[in-house]
C-alpha cells in the first residue's frame, strides 16, 4: 500500500516498480501518483463522490459553462471527443469543456481539438494597498513549475491590474513532452487549490505574497482552441441576442431613411 500525495480521489493503491499507482475513482484506470491525473479522471472521479454523497479576451476564448459533469474517458485519460448525458451530446476540448450546441446522439465529433491557451483570472478581495507584482508574478511562476510541475516555458504571463490577477497558460500538442503534464489539468488542480478544494492529499495552496495571505472572492478560467468553437445563435445570452436584434432593426431603418431621402 502506499499514498497517493497528488490526488486524493483514488482508492486501491499500490507500489509498481517503486511507482505509487491507484485506481481513479469512477474508473478502472490506473494513476501514477509522481505525476498530476488528468482533468477527464478528476472529474469523472469527482463526480463518482457527488453520486454517493479586465483585460480584454482573445474573440474566440470561453468559459466552462456547463460546470462538473460525468465525462467519457479514453484508457489514456483523455476525454473523448464525444460526451453524452443521455440522448443529449456535444463536443469537447482537450480541457472537456463544450465547445459545441448540445445535439441528439447522432452528433459527430470528428476529432479532440486542442486547447492551445488558458486564461485564468482571479479577483483577489478588497485591499487598502495594491499587491506588490514583481512578487506576485514571481510567487505564481514558482508554484505553477514546483506544485504542478509545469515546465515554464508553458507559461506565457503573469499580470496584476488590481483587483484582477491574470495568468495566461499557452501549450500546443507539439510542445508538450512525453511524461510532461497538460496545461488542462495544471489549471483545473490550480482552479480547485484557489477555490479551497484541493485534490492534493492534506496539502492545501495557502498564497501568501510577501508573507501576506492573498484571499479571492471570485475565479474564471477561459479557453482558446487550436479550432474556433461552434456555438449557434441558440447558445447566445438573451441580452446578447437583443443587443444584436436592436443593432439590425438600427441598420435598417436607417438604410429606410437613406432610400426615403434619396426619393
Amino acid at each position: 500500500a502506499c499514498v497517493c500525495e497528488k490526488n486524493k480521489r483514488v482508492t486501491n493503491c499500490r507500489m509498481e516498480n517503486n511507482v505509487c499507482r491507484c485506481q481513479s475513482l469512477g474508473s478502472s484506470v490506473s494513476v501514477n501518483c509522481n505525476t498530476l491525473t488528468s482533468k477527464c479522471l478528476l472529474m469523472k472521479a469527482e463526480m463518482s463522490g457527488s453520486k454517493s454523497g479586465r483585460r480584454e479576451k482573445p474573440k474566440d476564448a470561453f468559459e466552462d459553462t456547463d460546470g462538473l459533469y460525468d465525462p467519457e474517458c479514453e484508457n489514456s485519460g483523455m476525454f473523448k471527443a464525444k460526451q453524452c448525458n443521455g440522448t443529449t451530446c456535444w463536443c469537447v476540448n482537450t480541457a472537456g469543456v463544450r465547445r459545441t450546441d448540445k445535439h441528439d446522439s447522432d452528433l459527430k465529433c470528428s476529432q479532440l481539438v486542442r486547447t492551445i491557451w488558458i486564461i485564468i483570472e482571479m479577483k483577489h478581495t478588497e485591499r487598502d494597498t495594491p499587491l506588490n507584482a514583481e512578487s506576485l508574478k514571481k510567487y505564481f511562476k514558482e508554484t505553477l513549475t514546483n506544485r504542478y510541475m509545469l515546465d515554464g516555458r508553458y507559461i506565457s504571463s503573469v499580470l496584476y491590474e488590481k483587483p484582477y490577477i491574470t495568468i495566461d497558460l499557452k501549450q500546443n500538442s507539439s510542445e508538450r513532452s512525453s511524461g510532461g503534464v497538460d496545461i488542462a489539468d495544471v489549471a483545473y488542480y490550480f482552479e480547485k487549490d484557489v477555490k479551497g478544494d484541493s485534490i492534493f492529499l492534506g496539502n492545501p495552496l495557502n498564497v501568501s505574497i510577501d508573507n501576506e495571505k492573498v484571499h479571492f472572492e471570485k475565479t474564471v478560467v477561459y479557453y482558446v482552441d487550436e479550432i474556433a468553437p461552434e456555438f449557434s445563435m441558440k447558445s447566445l445570452t438573451p441580452g446578447l441576442i437583443a443587443v444584436i436584434v436592436i443593432i439590425v432593426i438600427a441598420i435598417v431603418a436607417g438604410i429606410v431613411v437613406l432610400v426615403s431621402s434619396n426619393k
